[in-house]
């Protein structure tokens, strides 16, 4: 087995190295050497596009861990996300002329991390408590644009995205639909994007804006791949879909390390179910505070 990067962010230093694994059987003589493959460049788009597109779920009845693809939606959700700007604070470095540091956000919004905190979203979701977060996550954009456009001229209001800590609440078991639409905002490039706490469907992805009328004919509902990371690829979007039935609070988030600091992340508030094994737990005794 062969493994290299896929990197679609031009000018970013990287380890451009090959890993690779051997899978030896018992029994079986190493007669001959293995060969190493031939592998695509490191922004060979087209390639890792194919590759991982042509994945599918195992939609049989002997596999017993397979559940068909919800049909209808509860909840549908239009997130936007990627690169934007943020105030520089006094006494740190700055970008040039714009007096401002990289940020990134969802729907317009910059998350802010919870260091230092005296109560976490999760505590305070199982005490009800107010005021370590908000509940009014946009279901999309404020405002729509020419997404994917790297020559688009950019307003104040997209370039700066206010930092907050917003939720979405979800009722137990609604089925959620999101359309996950990349942006060139800043700088344009393919985001894994991770669903802490589910498994979800990838009904469709591809490059260019999302187009309902165009891409819905698209989707597969017969045997999408279940994950719970999605690549969203450079200057395109990706759509899934889950049932919300592990209650608590689930951060969504970039899985490029950098990002997440940086404010690219949301989080679901997914309300209790009906019954003891469906209702969030109460907090160990031995709970560290942080």
């Amino acid at each position: 087995m062969a493994v290299s990067s896929h990197i679609s962010t031009q000018f970013i230093a990287f380890d451009n190295t090959t890993t690779r694994g051997l899978v030896v059987y018992e029994g079986l003589s190493n007669s001959t050497a293995p060969l190493m493959p031939s592998m695509p460049a490191f922004n060979d788009t087209p390639t890792a596009h194919k590759f991982y597109t042509n994945i599918t779920g195992l939609a049989t009845k002997s596999n017993p861990h397979w559940n068909p693809c919800p049909l209808s939606v509860d909840e549908h959700l239009f997130m936007t996300f990627g690169l934007s700007l943020a105030p520089c604070p006094q006494n740190t470095a700055c970008l040039g002329s714009f007096a401002s540091q990289f940020s990134a956000s969802m729907n317009n919004e910059s998350s802010v991390l919870q260091s230092g905190r005296e109560m976490s979203m999760l505590e305070a979701f199982f005490n009800g408590a107010t005021g370590v977060y908000t509940t009014d996550f946009p279901d999309k954009p404020l405002v729509e644009f020419d997404y994917t456009n790297p020559n688009i001229s950019f307003d104040q209001s997209l370039l700066f995205a206010p930092k907050s800590i917003k939720v979405k609440k979800l009722k137990f078991n609604s089925t959620v639909k999101i359309v996950l639409q990349n942006t060139a905002l800043i700088g344009i490039e393919n985001h894994p994007i991770y669903i802490h706490g589910f498994n979800f469907y990838v009904l469709a992805q591809g490059f260019g804006n999302y187009d309902a009328t165009r891409d819905e004919a698209k989707f597969n509902l017969v045997n999408p791949r279940m994950r719970n990371t999605i690549v969203v690829p450079v200057g395109g979007c990706a759509v899934i879909k889950f049932k919300a039935k592990n209650p608590g609070i689930w951060l969504v988030h970039c899985h490029i390390d950098v990002h997440l600091p940086w404010g690219l992340a949301m989080a679901f508030e997914i309300e209790n179910g009906p019954t003891p094994s469906s209702t969030l737990p109460p907090p160990p005794s031995d709970l560290a505070k942080c």
